[in-house]
């Protein structure tokens, strides 16, 4: 009975680091803060509880507490903690080669996502030199169904993470964003066959991105490379233009990290 017991239920301890982990996770979609009361919502734990975890980080500067918003925001540990991730990340490295030479031949900024869980994450960017450009926010998650970044990884993901954020929540985050699971499911089928996806303000109002999966070993995507700029800038003509080269990037990249040999089609799209 005693065995039973311990095999079915987590120690103690292991409780307690699944709640401040799951706490630091609440963080990664309001990029605001998160207050106590919310917080213990979401896990369904008690405002004491959530309390004494958050005291307990902001002692060791994982969060601090922003008086004027009366939330806890992330602090300078995490953000120490989230560089070095970033420096042992292949993806990055193997990737800024490519985003420089995608800014240059195609004016925009290049940003390069990972996936993370059942979002996607904005690992790095090259800003365009234009007067008038797009940037894009390092280490905020996004979900999967919105914007071209998120969407070529959504095509290419394991088939079970497509199915779970297919069956799931599709909030809308402008009002053009796809929200219908079909006509999502038509999409990534279309991005699939043309080893791209293109966005015009499903994310962010007044902004467009062509963007390409980069694959890992098992021929699935762990990430992607866009290009994204104003949206009067991004014409059926300019996407057209911009594709193979974003192809041919993310093909680049997926390479350097061992994807199956020639993973994406080199093709041009007509918008």
């Amino acid at each position: 009975m005693d065995a039973h017991r311990r095999s079915s239920t987590p120690p103690s301890g292991t409780t307690s680091a699944i709640r401040v982990a799951d706490i630091l996770l609440l963080f990664l979609h309001d990029t605001a803060g998160i207050g106590i009361t919310d917080a213990a919502r979401r896990l369904d734990l008690s405002k004491a509880v959530v309390h004494r975890i958050l005291q307990s980080l902001e002692a060791r500067a994982f969060v601090r507490f922003d008086n004027s918003s009366r939330r806890y925001v992330l602090g300078p540990a995490v953000s120490a903690l989230g560089a070095q991730a970033l420096r042992r990340t292949d993806l990055r490295p193997a990737a800024m080669p490519v985003l420089r030479r995608l800014q240059q031949v195609t004016g925009e900024t290049s940003t390069v996502s990972a996936l993370v869980g059942a979002h996607r994450v904005y690992l790095d960017q090259v800003v365009s030199l234009a007067e008038i450009k797009m940037t894009v926010e390092i280490g905020r998650a996004w979900p999967l169904h919105a914007g071209s970044s998120s969407r070529a990884i959504l095509a290419f993901a394991p088939p079970e993470l497509r199915e779970q954020v297919l069956a799931g929540e599709l909030p809308r985050l402008t009002p053009i964003t796809i929200t219908d699971r079909a006509t999502l499911e038509a999409d990534l089928q279309q991005d699939r066959a043309r080893g791209v996806s293109v966005s015009r303000g499903e994310r962010q109002p007044g902004a467009a991105s062509l963007a390409a999966p980069v694959l890992g070993p098992e021929g699935t995507a762990v990430g992607s490379v866009s290009v994204c700029g104003p949206a009067d800038r991004f014409t059926d003509e300019v996407i057209a233009r911009l594709t193979q080269h974003v192809i041919a990037g993310a093909r680049e990249v997926s390479m350097a990290l061992g994807a199956p040999r020639d993973p994406l089609p080199v093709r041009e799209v007509a918008g």
